[in-house]
């Protein structure tokens, strides 16, 4: 049974919100107890197989390897689009640095995935505006940092026809408001500071702010693209910190006439010094940035990723790696793309015959491919194509 907004969420074992990620002593984050907590579902193989048989293309790496592993009606899009009905994606970004660390990419790397199997429309919100009111940024940098972060997200391969990125600041109003009106009025003080944990000292922005994370859920909100849709079903790749905007989104949908937003959940990338959450914009060196060069992915790699491996040779040889905590294999799990590969290594350092430095130089092997090809992606990005991904207009490839 799902979870109503606010259950679960004065445990203080572990803190996962949109804002803050933190377990009990600086410990790995439970996921097992955070499916229980929000009362979402687990993905399971059969989930993973019937995306395979539906799309026929070999299911994504991150629903492979688990990396995205919960869900809220994920069966009942999968029902839906079984019986022909189509359905859209929404994901966002929170502008908030100049470039995207790995972990940004991982939501737009994968509902890039799901936009080419179901070939279905995609809207993207840049949240200025939210990061506007936390990170304490001026507007004129927020609306710049959003057109700076679209670049990448635009580098990542997306379908401009069909494919919607609009910024809060120039997109709110007139349908998307009447939403936010709609949603705010069926939330009360009381169950917003029960979600999200506002506290006497947060300015009313903050308070105000969920419903515009809320609305993109709902297709009359882009009544450009889905007009006289308004029974379209959508479907929300992200991390599992969002889930509480979504979980008072969907509390909400029923009751203003809406269907309820589905979503598909990631675990996150953890940062580079262990398994203790997520990897912060406000430590360089806990991140690999889509913008660092050779040079400083191998050095971040060999000085700074937490490794698995004995403190000795010797002992390595006879104990073999850790690898529940050992960084580099963990990043390896989520980019490399080869499973035998993967497999082979998981086999032979856990058991001691490679060493941590040879894992080490394959994941820089790795993330200087990818970073190199951003890169190479993001350069060719110019302001026009920003302008067509951002423009308001029918997308004339939406379904097809």
């Amino acid at each position: 049974m799902e979870k109503r907004e606010g259950e679960g969420e004065g445990e203080e074992e572990q803190v996962v919100n949109p804002w803050t990620v933190s377990a009990k002593g600086g410990g790995k984050i439970d996921y097992d107890k955070l499916i229980d907590q929000f009362g979402c579902q687990r993905i399971d193989q059969s989930l993973v197989d019937r995306i395979h048989r539906l799309t026929s293309r070999s299911p994504h790496v991150f629903l492979r390897r688990g990396v995205f592993f919960a869900h809220r009606d994920l069966n009942e899009i999968l029902d839906a689009y079984e019986r022909g009905e189509k359905f859209y994606l929404y994901t966002g970004r929170g502008p908030s640095s100049e470039a995207l660390h790995l972990g940004h990419l991982i939501p737009f790397m994968f509902t890039k995935y799901l936009q080419e199997a179901f070939k279905v429309p995609l809207v993207i919100q840049l949240t200025d505006d939210e990061k506007c009111m936390w990170k304490n940024l001026t507007v004129e940098e927020s609306q710049r940092l959003a057109r700076e972060n679209a670049k990448d997200i635009i580098a990542c391969g997306f379908d401009v026809t069909r494919t919607f990125i609009f910024s809060d600041f120039d997109y709110v109003g007139g349908a998307f408001y009447k939403n936010m009106v709609k949603v705010g009025k069926c939330v009360t003080y009381n169950k917003v500071v029960g979600i999200f944990g506002f506290t006497g000292e947060d300015h009313i922005g903050k308070v105000s702010f969920p419903p515009v994370q809320a609305v993109p859920s709902f297709p009359s909100s882009f009544p450009h693209l889905f007009g006289g849709q308004d029974n379209l079903r959508c479907l929300i790749p992200c991390a599992i910190d969002q889930d509480p905007y979504f979980r008072m989104t969907r509390d909400v949908a029923p009751r203003i006439g809406y269907q309820k937003p589905a979503l598909i959940e990631s675990s996150f990338f953890p940062a580079m010094q262990g398994e203790t959450g997520k990897m912060s914009a406000s430590d360089p060196n806990s991140a690999i940035y889509v913008t660092d060069s050779a040079k400083e992915i191998k050095n971040k790699i060999n000085r700074y990723a937490f490794s698995g491996g004995q403190d000795s040779i010797e002992k390595h040889r006879e104990l073999g790696a850790n690898l529940e905590v050992d960084i580099p294999f963990k990043y390896l799990s989520f980019f490399l793309d080869d499973d035998a590969k993967l497999e082979e290594i998981r086999k032979e350092y856990g058991a001691g015959r490679m060493l941590t430095g040879e894992v080490k130089q394959l994941l820089i092997q790795v993330l200087t491919g990818l970073v190199e090809r951003h890169c190479r992606a993001r350069a060719a990005v110019t302001d026009e194509m920003v302008d067509a991904f951002m423009a308001v207009r029918p997308l004339p490839n939406m379904f097809n």
